[in-house]
């Protein structure tokens, strides 16, 4: 059958840069740092004591009270990002056919916040918890809820795997519509993890930064000091449309998703394959699926985390794939400014990729300081200071614990 093109048409933003796409984009090529202590909650018994939080929200601005106190913070997010990306594209909800709009959103780990709530005030003197309890729980429920506020009847699940959740939930949006089950989908991922269970799962790990004397440099991609990723919070969101329809309606269009690629590292449950096979793959089979070559691409949002051994494996396994013309591609880690937003990763760094296309701008990887002798560094990261570069295909990895896989192509139009 005849593959179907697909569009974004609407776009949206909550995150530790910025509370909309103009403000993230300003703070994102200016290289600025989301990184501040905690105020959440007193994280002083914590090892880190530090995240990049989302800054001034207020979900009464998406939503009436009532209703956002039956919300954990990762679905109130994900209504703020789809409010301001539903509002972009432009879109007479009247006119849109309800059945053939649906809604894959990602999350890694849904309301954990909410979790830990009541399992702490479930006690002798409260031996019951909320009717709310699941339903504000459950990693499903930002999707389901965004299908009940607009009434869109399509296709309507999430994708849970981890840091590359909203990834995956993208590609299967863009495939709906090319497959012909679906004209319009609503596609993204939020989340909230900036919390004690969070911030101490982590910390036991030795996954995340303790540098809490230096938080706005802590996160730092590719350095030889790297000593692990910094939490992020926040969603962003998108309106994917089949092109035909996007044209007949004059809406404006940011770029067109070419093409996903997914594998499975089958190595380990957080480390990743040392020389970046399954990364390999997944770069390679987008680059297939978007009918691409490897000289084709000019940008790839790297995963990036700042990891030891994920910032080992990931330039590998982009020389692996593109072979000398890596040494041309502009890389960067988005990460060393949002921090790391687990499940909603994917979209951020996604909408990072659709930004650069747009502005011919790649956003840098601040806080390098000190080259890794164990990562070449004729690899073009984009250390500390943006660039202006024409960008016509860009690229978004994202790696996820358990070893998933995903990557999704951006294309100028």
């Amino acid at each position: 059958m005849e593959l179907r093109r697909v569009v974004i048409t609407g776009i949206g933003t909550l995150n530790p840069l910025g509370n909309s796409v103009e403000e993230f984009w300003e703070n994102l090529k200016n290289g600025v740092s989301g990184a501040r202590p905690i105020t959440r909650f007193d994280a002083s018994r914590h090892k880190t004591q530090f995240a990049c939080e989302v800054k001034n929200f207020d979900a009464t601005d998406y939503m009436e009270r009532k209703e956002a106190r039956k919300y954990d913070l990762y679905t109130q997010f994900a209504f703020a990002s789809t409010d301001q990306a539903v509002k972009d594209s432009g879109l007479d909800l009247e006119k849109v056919d309800h059945d053939r709009v649906g809604v894959i959103w990602g999350a890694g780990i849904g309301g954990l916040q909410t979790f830990f709530e009541e399992v702490k005030n479930f006690n002798v003197e409260r031996p019951r918890f909320s009717p709310f309890f699941i339903p504000k729980m459950i990693a499903n429920i930002a999707g389901g809820l965004l299908s009940i506020k607009y009434g869109f009847r399509g296709p309507n699940y999430t994708t849970v795997s981890a840091c590359a959740s909203a990834s995956h939930a993208m590609i299967d949006a863009f495939n709906m519509i090319r497959l012909g089950k679906a004209e319009m989908m609503i596609t993204g991922g939020s989340e909230a993890g900036i919390n004690e269970p969070g911030m101490a799962g982590f910390n036991s790990m030795r996954a995340i930064s303790t540098r809490n004397d230096d938080p706005k440099t802590a996160s730092r991609p590719f350095d030889k000091d790297r000593d692990g990723f910094v939490m992020g919070e926040g969603s962003t969101a998108f309106v994917l449309e089949e092109y035909e329809g996007a044209i007949k309606r004059g809406a404006k269009i940011y770029a067109e998703i070419g093409g996903g690629g997914m594998s499975a590292d089958a190595y380990h449950m957080t480390a990743p394959d040392p020389e970046g096979r399954g990364a390999n793959l997944v770069m390679k089979w987008a680059l297939e699926d978007a009918g691409l070559k490897p000289e084709d691409v000019d940008y790839i949002n790297v995963h990036g985390t700042a990891t030891p051994l994920g910032d080992i494996a990931e330039p590998k396994a982009i020389i692996k794939t593109f072979g000398e013309h890596a040494y041309n591609l502009s890389i960067s880690s988005t990460k060393s400014m949002t921090g790391h937003l687990l499940g909603a990763a994917g979209a951020v760094e996604g909408l990072a990729c659709i930004l650069a296309i747009q502005n011919g701008i790649i956003p840098p990887t601040i806080n390098h300081f000190t080259d890794d002798p164990e990562i070449d560094n004729n690899l073009d990261f984009t250390f500390n200071v943006a660039k202006k570069k024409e960008v016509n295909v860009a690229i978004s990895n994202t790696f996820g614990f358990g070893g998933h896989n995903a990557t999704v192509v951006f294309k100028k139009l």
